[in-house]
């Protein structure tokens, strides 16, 4: 059976792992990522989980010195669309063999041909009170709205400028013009359809209900995403796929995020509600990042944390225990690769069971207790993926419930564990048990002699 399942799913993944589209949208994420990452801090240090933390510190600067950080926050959060524009562009140009600044560039200014520049003044309570009273880009569509609207942009004017390119519809420069110059010259006509085409495109929607592209993509994609996003079944396959593509030394995580992206906009959409000072429990969110890497996994793929945690505890086969205190400081950090290959998790059909079904019970159980309010939600704030449980759980939440929640579901992990490491345990040990017994023949250049020959 598992001969069949990998036939299966090894082309599967290769294709998906080696998609030049998946791999751009991938990386033009993981551009913005460090931004989003400092952006983040600054907007912790704003909000710290410590009962009288802003009061303290308004005592020393005076009243209003949270905006001296979330000036920092906002800078990078409401302009997530434009980094993440600009970042798959830049990728996507790299992956179809184009110039790579002038992809960032088409798809950034074809990302503002396709905005709405007119918008109307509205009360508290969302009713107009005035139509067309301001002109500009708003931060709505260049933040968490635009991240779909940035990635059809970066994706298909790209796409649409290499073809022109590749197809010799350029001006070219005589020799001895300087390089730069007749790149730039060279990407004037592939520049110029795409962005006819896109003119073309903000007035076709002009005479249809949405208006603009940009409503177009959020109403019709952006939107029911999210909310396939926000809901424990898609998340329970993303968990599930993640673990099983590991039982065949695939990583499971790195396919993915590839087609399962939506929970960076889900993050950063909670992150500005957080930052608008929204309750908690009115955010609007679950299953954002910071909640798959904190409250479903410890140690990496598979929660092997607990694993490891019963490896140093419980196992006596010397492999296991040299094992374990190997990976015991990087599984604190969320690296688990030498239990995945060392133990090993791969082609291991004992392991796979709780591999599988720990990340599986962690998901639920979180969600439920997320659901009755006794877990916080976390507040979109983007930690490293490597911070420690206990700590990820209270400032991913601001709230020392999560980081209790992480501790119990940690020693849960290991009461799974147990049974399934002492069976390995057990062969092991008697493999160590019957190998001293036997002992190894010297070899000596005195017993070969030219008759055997």
């Amino acid at each position: 059976m598992f001969n069949k399942l990998e036939k299966i799913l090894m082309p599967m993944s290769d294709v998906l792992s080696k998609n030049r589209v998946l791999i751009a949208i991938r990386d033009g994420f993981l551009i913005a990522t460090p931004l989003l990452i400092v952006g983040s801090i600054f907007l912790l240090i704003a909000n710290f989980p410590i009962p009288g933390w802003s009061d303290f510190w308004t005592g020393v600067f005076g009243a209003g010195w949270e905006e001296w950080f979330k000036a920092v926050s906002r800078a990078t959060f409401n302009c997530t669309a434009l980094l993440t524009c600009l970042g798959t562009g830049y990728a996507m140009a790299r992956e179809f063999g184009g110039d790579k600044i002038q992809g960032a560039a088409v798809a950034l200014v074809s990302f503002f041909i396709l905005q709405p520049v007119i918008h109307d003044a509205v009360n508290d309570a969302g009713k107009v009170v005035l139509e067309g009273a301001f002109a500009g880009l708003s931060f709505d569509n260049i933040g968490t709205n635009g991240i779909f609207m940035a990635l059809c942009c970066s994706i298909l004017c790209v796409l649409l400028f290499i073809w022109v390119y590749k197809k010799g519809w350029t001006i070219k420069m005589p020799k001895g013009v300087p390089p730069a110059v007749a790149d730039s010259f060279a990407a004037l006509v592939p520049s110029a359809i795409v962005l006819l085409v896109c003119f073309l495109i903000r007035i076709f929607f002009e005479f249809t209900p949405f208006e603009t592209a940009q409503g177009f993509v959020f109403t019709v994609l952006q939107t029911p995403m999210k909310g396939l996003g926000d809901t424990l079944g898609a998340n329970a396959i993303y968990s599930f796929m993640c673990t099983f593509l590991w039982f065949f030394g695939i990583n499971g995580p790195a396919v993915m995020n590839s087609v399962f992206f939506i929970g960076n906009v889900l993050t950063a959409d909670q992150l500005l509600a957080f930052e608008a000072g929204t309750p908690n429990n009115e955010l609007p969110h679950i299953f954002t990042n910071p909640f798959s890497n904190f409250f479903t996994n410890f140690g990496g793929g598979g929660s092997t944390l607990s694993l490891v945690i019963c490896m140093l505890l419980f196992c006596k086969s010397e492999r296991i225990k040299v094992l374990g205190r190997l990976s015991i400081v990087p599984g604190i950090f969320g690296i688990n690769e030498p239990i995945i290959f060392g133990l090993p998790i791969v082609l291991n059909p004992i392991m796979i069971i709780p591999f599988i079904f720990v990340p599986l019970f962690n998901l639920v159980t979180s969600y439920l207790l997320t659901i009755a309010e006794i877990l916080p939600k976390t507040t979109g704030v983007n930690l490293p993926w490597t911070t420690p449980i206990g700590f990820s759980g209270w400032l991913s939440t601001g709230s020392w419930i999560a980081a209790v929640w992480q501790i119990i579901l940690l020693v849960i992990g290991c009461c799974i564990y147990f049974p399934f490491i002492k069976a390995l345990d057990k062969g092991y040990l008697h493999d160590e048990e019957n190998s001293e017994g036997t002992e190894e023949e010297d070899i000596s250049f005195d017993d070969l002699s030219l008759d055997d020959l």
